[in-house]
């Protein structure tokens, strides 16, 4: 695996060095999962805020719950 250098101020790399630590992670492997979570976390603010928008509307937020309804599939666990 290829990598490179990334500058960070001294105050995230002594926490990332000391995520890394507290997890038995490598500083790479820890900047990895870190850069995935905020990606996951931004993923889940836009999916929230779209589904805000789409409330807003009570007609296109009434269709989308029939369509909702409509494609579900029993789990069993109901």
């Amino acid at each position: 695996m290829a990598t490179t250098t990334i500058r960070v101020d001294t105050a995230t790399h002594a926490r990332l060095v000391e995520l890394s630590e507290l997890s038995g992670s490598s500083l790479i492997d820890t900047v990895r999962e870190a850069t995935d979570a905020l990606q996951r976390l931004r993923f889940a603010r836009q999916v929230a805020d779209e589904f805000s928008e789409l409330k807003k509307d009570a007609s296109a937020w009434e269709s989308y719950m029939a369509d909702a309804d409509a494609s579900s599939v029993a789990d069993g666990l109901t």
